[in-house]
């Protein structure tokens, strides 16, 4: 299965796991009256709408380039990602920290949290499988880039499927922060518990918001390859037959395998035309065999500058 593939199958389970968690969240809110289960309703229908906007990144970031946009539509899904995380701050994050402050301030008069255990329960055990599933694909990832795996999540280009991680890991702390103030509202009949809680969940999709903005945001600016594999570059291009110097490398990731390279090249002075363009088709051959991420690659070739006091022909 490609990457892309991968990346749409960990989305959609996501978003059928959290349309159905969200649903028997509310039911469990209404009737136990805990704000901390409203806020985890809120928090399962942004994560909902979040992987939609996902979906939709995904879809239209894998258009082919046309004359319009001639280097593709990898960028688009980075802003449609961007909206997500938006999505994620306003739609779950703001509820949750409202719903506390309110039940804080109100109070609550607690109901039957039984239902509400169920509920918790089984979202826990649908919330851990999308979670694996997403886990086994950032897995797989990092061991095809090479990479350890917390670094990979870090500075992964897939920012659909760290979204999904993200969520997940935000979604199985929220459900545990939900059912200790339902206990503590059960054990104490005080409401302050549940409304800490909701705070407490609010400030978590703060947070993930924020992540995932600030990941999205960087590669709609244009972030290059991490510097390991920069250094990798110049060194197969270094490599390559007639090449006597990289005077400059621009790299720039379009998307999780859409990478340009661009570079200023020093030939050797001797070179004729005919090989420096088997050189560049070499480079680029080699360039795509160890990053097959890289789809383009444009070389000029440049004389390295003069050393002082010398004077070119």
């Amino acid at each position: 299965m490609s990457g892309e593939s991968e990346s749409v199958g960990t989305v959609v389970v996501a978003v059928v796991t959290n349309l159905g968690i969200a649903a028997a969240k509310a039911v469990g809110g209404i009737v136990s009256g805990s704000s901390a289960m409203l806020s985890e309703a809120a928090h399962s229908v942004a994560d909902t709408v979040t992987e939609v906007l996902l979906l939709t990144a995904l879809k239209r970031s894998a258009r082919p380039a046309d004359e319009a946009h001639p280097l593709g539509y990898g960028p688009e899904r980075y802003i449609w990602a961007l909206l997500a995380s938006i999505a994620t701050f306003a739609g779950g994050a703001v509820f949750a920290v409202y719903d506390g402050i309110h039940t804080l301030v109100q109070g609550e008069e607690p109901g039957n949290p039984t239902l509400s255990y169920l509920i918790l329960a089984v979202a826990f055990v649908l919330e851990g499988y999308s979670l694996l599933v997403a886990w086994r694909q950032m897995r797989g990832e990092a061991a095809r880039m090479g990479a350890p795996l917390g670094r990979y999540v870090k500075h992964t280009p897939d920012t659909a499927v760290k979204a999904v991680l993200l969520e997940n890991v935000a979604a199985l702390i929220g459900l545990a922060l939900a059912a200790g103030g339902l206990l503590g509202a059960q054990l104490t009949g005080s409401g302050v518990f549940d409304g800490v809680a909701s705070l407490l969940i609010g400030l978590l999709l703060v947070w993930v918001a924020w992540e995932l903005g600030r990941s999205n945001a960087q590669y709609l600016i244009g972030r290059p390859l991490p510097a390991a594999m920069r250094a990798r570059v110049r060194e197969e291009l270094l490599a390559v037959p007639h090449v006597e110097a990289v005077l400059e490398l621009t790299t720039l990731v379009q998307g999780p395998a859409e990478v340009l390279v661009a570079a200023k090249v020093d030939f050797r002075d001797l070179a004729s035309a005919g090989q420096v363009e088997a050189s560049c088709e070499e480079a680029e051959a080699r360039l795509r065999e160890a990053f097959p991420a890289i789809r383009r690659v444009y070389l000029d070739p440049t004389p390295a500058p003069a050393p002082p006091g010398v004077f070119r022909d």
